[in-house]
């Protein structure tokens, strides 16, 4: 049995948070650099160039890649082995947020009841937590703030079987159309398949957090993936809306086990500030 402290995990997720809020990741950079050298309009290779210009500035500053800091998302697998001890885990996690967010001077932006008062809770907490127990003795931890203009255009639909796979191009296309320039392109796109109607939106929030040159472990998948970002840049939406081929870097689709009468389907936009970061205990 492994024993993880409070305080570790409290330190572990306030640099976390700080580095993906400071830092892009490399695959980011490096896809935003390819699509430079083949994006066709001018106005959209000047906005790709801004973006990367931006996020040389916030790595070398140490400072927000984007005003909007986001909620914060926190997928944690936990070994069935691990034994946390000097407090609750979901108490550590949220430690963290509040340190990462306070220490690296981040924007906090969650309120702590949705209709009435959206009193500003002060320090970004509670974090929104996904656990899952799987074999062995580390602690897993990946971090996604997600802002608001592209978590606003996130899409749900409930389709039938008979919808196939034409009614998931369909919802993804809808989806990117109607977020336009509003969620900030260049997308990721994450979807999800299957599922019941929580684990559909799950597993698409799942996606949007991948790592950007990850692929669906099934090949069917995988090429669907690729099928759907081509689809999606035919769009013409453009790096910031503004015309162009590079409307997403990449879509990336999780799937699930589903009701024989279902087809639930997600989309979940990540702007170009495809933001994440991830350490194992």
């Amino acid at each position: 049995m492994k024993e993880i402290h409070y305080n570790d995990i409290a330190q572990a997720v306030a640099r976390l948070a700080i580095e993906a809020c400071y830092r892009l990741p490399a695959d980011m950079v490096e896809a935003m650099r390819k699509s430079r050298e083949t994006e066709p309009s001018p106005v959209g290779r000047n906005i790709l160039d801004q973006l990367l210009e931006n996020a040389g500035i916030a790595a070398e500053g140490q400072i927000p890649l984007c005003q909007d800091t986001g909620i914060t998302v926190v997928f944690a697998e936990i070994g069935q082995d691990v034994h946390i001890v000097g407090g609750a885990f979901e108490d550590a996690v949220n430690e963290g947020v509040r340190r990462g967010y306070t220490d690296g001077y981040l924007r906090k932006s969650c309120v702590f009841e949705p209709l009435f008062e959206r009193k500003n809770t002060g320090d970004n907490t509670p974090a929104v937590l996904h656990s899952r127990m799987v074999p062995g003795d580390r602690l897993r931890l990946r971090l996604a703030p997600k802002g608001a203009g592209s978590e606003n255009k996130s899409v749900l639909k409930m389709l039938v079987p008979a919808d196939g796979i034409d009614g998931v191009r369909k919802v993804v296309l809808d989806a990117v159309l109607a977020a336009g320039p509003n969620s900030c392109p260049p997308l990721v796109v994450g979807v999800g398949i299957g599922g019941t109607m929580e684990l559909a939106a799950l597993c698409a929030k799942r996606a949007a957090a991948r790592d950007l040159e990850s692929h669906n472990a099934d090949a069917r998948y995988a090429a669907f993936e690729d099928e759907l970002l081509e689809m999606v840049n035919k769009t013409g939406v453009g790096p910031q809306g503004l015309g162009g081929v590079t409307t997403a870097l990449k879509v990336h689709v999780e799937w699930a086990p589903t009701h024989i009468a279902s087809l639930p389907v997600a989309v979940n936009i990540n702007c170009h500030a495809a933001r994440h970061a991830e350490i194992v205990l």
